[in-house]
Parts: C-alpha cells; sequence; structure tokens
C-alpha cells in the first residue's frame, strides 16, 4: 500500500484491536486451529470483520521462529521452549516450515484471496529471537556494552552468533509470509528495551544497541521494501527516548509502542509519516482492579484527545496483542468493547 493509505486509516478515526486470540478462543478447538491454514484465515477474518478493520491482524505468537530454528538443529518439539543454547550452534542453513508457520501462511493466503482485508503478516525481531535462546543474555549484552568482544569472551561470541543464525531463519519466515500474500509484516521485538540494554552506558553509545538491534531490523526493512511490503514496527518494552528515535529511522509505516510511553511526546520523535499505535494497556484488561471499564473509556478519550492535539496521525489500538484468560474473558471484551466506542 501506499504511506497515504495508512495517514488515510488514521484520520478516519479507525479502532484497531490486536484481538484474534481473543477470537481465537472463543472456538472450542484452539489448538487444531492454529495448525490450520484454511481455519486460522476465517478466524484472523471474524476478527477483523468483529473489530471493523481493513487490515486483518494475525496472532501475536513469537515462538514460531525458534521452533523452526531448533527443529532444524535436531531438537524435539517438546523440548523446543526450555532449549537454551550453551555454545555456538553449527552452520546450518537449512530452513523448513513448522506446521504452524504454515498454517499462518495459509491463513494470510485466504485473506488474500477470499477477502477485501488487507493481509498482515507476523514475526519477532532478531534481538528478541536471541533473548530466548540464551539462558542469560543480559550479561554478553553487557559486557558488549563495556567494548568486550566475542574474541574476548564466549558469552559475547554466543550472543553474536545467535543473532545471525536467527536473523536468517526470520528473513525466511517473512519471505514466506510475502510469498503467501502479506501487504504488510509486524515485526516485533519487545526486548530491545532498558532490561536488556544498559541506560547508563547508552548514555555514552548507542553502538552495541546499533549492532545488535537497528543492524538487523534495517536489513529486514530493506528485504521488505523490496518486495513493496510495509513494516509495522512493534516494541512494547520499557523504552528509552533514544531508542524510539533509532527506531524512527527505520521508517515504519506504523510503529507500536507500549504503555509505558507517552504517545504524545513520543510524536516528537517520530516523522509523520509514520502513523503512532496504541497505546492501551491492554494486558491489564483481565482485572477490573487493575484497570476498570470506566477508566479504559478515560484513558481512551484522553489519549484522543491529547495526540489530536500534537497533530500526529494516530489510531488507537491495543499496547500489544489482546489475550483471552480463562474466566476473564467477559470482563476483557467489555473493556475492548468501551475503547472502540470512547470518543
Amino acid at each position: 500500500m501506499t504511506r497515504q493509505f495508512y495517514l488515510n486509516l488514521a484520520a478516519s478515526g479507525v479502532r484497531m484491536p490486536i484481538g484474534t486470540h481473543l477470537v481465537l478462543h472463543e472456538h472450542p478447538d484452539p489448538a487444531a486451529i492454529v495448525q490450520d491454514g484454511q481455519r486460522l484465515g476465517q478466524v484472523v477474518e471474524e476478527s477483523a470483520r468483529r473489530f471493523q478493520m481493513p487490515m486483518a491482524f494475525p496472532l501475536m505468537d513469537l515462538k514460531l521462529e525458534k521452533e523452526a530454528l531448533l527443529r532444524a538443529r535436531g531438537v524435539p518439539s517438546g523440548a523446543v521452549d526450555s532449549f537454551h543454547f550453551s555454545q555456538i550452534p553449527e552452520k546450518n542453513d537449512e530452513f523448513r516450515l513448522t506446521r504452524n508457520m504454515e498454517a499462518v501462511c495459509g491463513a494470510i493466503r485466504h485473506i488474500a484471496s477470499e477477502t477485501d482485508l488487507i493481509p498482515v503478516g507476523m514475526g519477532i525481531g532478531p534481538f528478541s529471537l536471541m533473548t530466548k535462546l540464551i539462558s542469560d543474555p543480559i550479561a554478553p549484552v553487557f559486557m558488549a556494552g563495556t567494548g568486550a568482544t566475542g574474541e574476548d569472551e564466549p558469552e559475547v561470541a554466543l550472543v553474536e552468533s545467535l543473532l545471525e543464525v536467527g536473523f536468517v531463519t526470520i528473513q525466511k519466515y517473512v519471505d514466506a509470509q510475502v510469498e503467501a500474500g502479506a501487504k504488510a509484516i509486524i515485526l516485533c521485538e519487545p526486548a530491545a528495551n532498558k532490561v536488556y540494554f544498559s541506560p547508563n552506558q547508552l548514555a555514552e553509545s548507542y553502538d552495541v544497541f546499533d549492532r545488535y538491534v537497528m543492524r538487523f531490523n534495517l536489513a529486514i526493512r530493506e528485504q521488505l521494501r523490496a518486495h513493496g511490503v510495509d513494516l509495522i514496527f512493534h516494541d512494547c518494552g520499557e523504552l528509552l527516548d533514544g531508542m524510539v528515535q533509532r527506531f524512527a529511522t527505520l521508517d515504519p509505516a506504523m510503529i507500536s509502542l507500549g504503555s509505558s510511553r507517552l504517545l504524545w511526546e513520543d510524536a516528537a520523535l517520530l516523522p509523520k509519516s509514520t502513523v503512532i499505535y496504541g497505546n492501551l494497556p491492554t494486558k491489564q484488561f483481565y482485572s477490573d482492579s487493575l484497570v476498570s471499564v470506566e477508566k479504559v473509556r478515560q484513558l481512551s478519550e484522553d489519549l484522543i484527545g491529547r495526540m489530536r492535539a500534537v497533530g500526529h496521525p494516530f489510531i488507537l489500538g491495543s499496547e500489544c496483542d489482546i489475550l483471552s484468560v480463562p474466566g476473564s474473558e467477559a470482563t476483557i471484551k467489555a473493556k475492548v468493547e468501551a475503547f472502540l466506542r470512547s470518543n
């Protein structure tokens, strides 16, 4: 799509929750659906129709790339979640879509060929994937920030190797989604935040952040541009202004930031060609003690008013995907309805 499409979408006042997980779990067999491209596509379509969105947002499942990477290296599926590398893996460029990845691509094909909705893909960012592949990523990232290299520290060498390995897997999965018909990709880098990067170090230099986060994400942006596919960048982590300024250089069509950010202040850090998306505290929607329906309404109206005042293109939405929590479904849906109907 042209950039004007997103600007027009923002100007229309549309609200866009990432609510596919919520809709999926209304069905009796969600585990079967996520492995069936046709049925998953129908759920993605159902979600977009219900929330009156022109874009069909997929599930925000950020475990898929880790599974594909490990399965290619002989790790059994039952061990994927808990597996961490302790040494540099052997080079292996083999990539095969997992069953869940095939279903995601099938869902994109359904949206692209059977509906008038815009098919959107999903992927994890290279830094965030790396943090899932090692038991303690914080210490080696800190060491790299002090100037340590892979030649100095084996832990730094492992992190840098896994960044490269993960990057290859991510690129291949992005290509598969683009081939299936995705017109935009939501790239999620929630671990690129001030938990994993020392604010004191970044106050002196963003070198390690640029090498470990920006270098790879800029390459994925170029990969998408080469196919005429739009980048929607998501980071719901605790961020520094300097991080947001660097994300601006990705020139995403939309940027999605967590509820810890004051979007009306972030508007000064981002170009007006990038639509700001978010950032209601949807992670708390399951509990009335954390956020009530009335509070959601107030937050929505306040955010809309502040964004209008700064004049930056904006779409009201969720800070992350809206997860279905057993026993709290009605509570969550009431709050989604509250922000959809807010003025």
